[in-house]
């Protein structure tokens, strides 16, 4: 690849990222205020939980199917339809609430068609970046791609004021004119045709044979495979805190200071994003995904010593700094390490492996804090005097206990991915699909 056409196809990665970063700020502000208006309509939690739950089945039974898709298919056509779809779920939404006629069920059925786009999106997003970006700057644009997830964090801090500024229907329509910009740029960028639809190495498959393709490829090698399923217990980990972390703030403090609080979690991602947008990671990546999710594990462990506000968002912002340069060195990984024509249904399946384990975490939270943590550490329980010296006991302190509990599980998982001997040598023992003078001369 010559300078000017490197440079070129850079400029055109950042088009594709700043639409697709605006489709997600305004997708994050929409599912925020229509979980504000399903929980006003209905007093109802689990109507929450509900619409959480519409929307993260869609990319686990997609997932290979949207590789599959993203393989056989122009990418750029699959963006496009993505969000095409998307932004006439929202607009349906949106006409509902003007009309009066919005009811629950509307939402998590929206919900779950765009969650169905998502996947379609993500997975040909993900394959088009290392057609785009020389392989020396990877980890960069991965960084840089986290940024939507700090944007889904900050959501609720700008979204409140939207909601009192312009309302349901206006925040939909702000998300409806994103969607818009990002369609009518992402139509008229010029993208290469090795980008839209990379040569396949073999004929095309029946369907079904594809969509198995992603998973017969990660046990062919087992290296690759170790790090997938190392990612689903990560994103188990993840989800877990996630979805306690609200109950643990509001344990010790107001609705105003969980706030603050979501706002600085939200900065330790855009932070860390950016960290990894200008760095690009480690060298060495699985060494560098090892230490990073220690250094998270260690945050973890932090939100469970004591009930304070300033130690809590302190240590909320640099478990989440973590997040974007353990997910990008990942991703970076998987992109150099497989095919270009073959990365849509890998990725497809490796997203379906990791997003399997968030509904999971989301099930068993409630269960495991209410009827086991919270009983043991109450004023007299059987773990008053042992992990209550650490946490402390009383109402919401066995929260506090299952932070402690998946401090020690990203420890433990930090541990097994510097030692395993399939991810301690994965990057020397999987040779790059494409080494780095050959992907800049492509």
């Amino acid at each position: 690849m010559t300078a000017p056409s490197s440079r070129a196809d850079v400029v055109r990665f950042a088009v594709v990222w700043t639409t697709s970063l605006l489709s997600s700020v305004g997708s994050a502000l929409s599912s925020f205020v229509l979980g504000v208006w399903v929980y006003q309509t209905t007093g109802s939690v689990t109507g929450f939980a509900l619409v959480m739950l519409a929307a993260m089945l869609p990319p686990v039974l997609l997932g290979p199917l949207a590789g599959a898709v993203a393989d056989r298919f122009d990418r750029r056509r699959v963006l496009l339809g993505a969000d095409a779809v998307s932004g006439v779920a929202t607009a349906t939404l949106a006409l509902l609430v003007h009309t009066g006629g919005l009811r629950p069920w509307h939402v998590c059925v929206a919900a779950a068609v765009s969650a169905a786009a998502g996947a379609f999106h993500f997975t040909a997003y993900q394959a088009m970046t290392p057609l785009l970006i020389p392989a020396r700057h990877l980890g960069r644009a991965n960084g840089l791609m986290q940024l939507g997830m700090a944007a889904q964090i900050a959501a609720p801090a700008v979204a409140a004021g939207l909601l009192t500024a312009v309302g349901t229907t206006g925040v939909l329509v702000l998300d409806l004119v994103s969607f818009a910009v990002a369609v009518s740029v992402l139509a008229t960028v010029r993208l290469p045709a090795r980008v839209l639809r990379p040569a396949r190495t073999e004929p095309p498959k029946p369907l079904r044979a594809d969509l198995a393709h992603g998973w017969r490829y990660l046990r062919a090698r087992p290296p690759l495979l170790a790090l997938a399923l190392v990612f689903t217990g990560y994103n188990f980990i993840y989800g877990l805190a996630g979805v306690l972390v609200q109950p643990l703030i509001l344990g010790f403090a107001s609705a105003t200071t969980l706030g603050l609080l979501m706002l600085a979690g939200g900065s330790g991602v855009f932070a860390g994003s950016l960290v990894m947008g200008a760095w690009g990671g480690p060298r060495n990546r699985m060494p560098g995904i090892s230490l990073f999710m220690f250094a998270g594990a260690v945050a973890l462990a932090l939100h469970a010593v004591r009930p304070s506000p300033l130690l809590v968002g302190c240590a909320a912002a640099v478990f989440l700094f973590t997040l974007p340069i353990v997910q990008g060195c990942g991703r970076t990984l998987f992109q150099t390490k497989v095919e270009p024509a073959s990365l849509g249904r890998v990725s497809g399946t490796v997203q379906a492996l990791g997003q399997v384990a968030q509904p999971v975490a989301y099930l068993a939270a409630g269960p495991l804090s209410e009827r086991v943590a919270e009983p043991l550490l109450a004023d007299g329980g059987a773990l008053a005097g042992s992990v209550g010296a650490l946490t402390g006991t009383g109402p919401g302190r066995g929260v506090a206990a299952l932070f402690l509990a998946a401090a020690v599980l990203l420890a433990l998982l930090a541990a097994a991915t510097a030692l395993a001997p399939a991810l301690r040598t994965l990057e020397t023992a999987l040779p790059d699909a494409l080494d780095p003078e050959t992907a800049d001369a492509r």
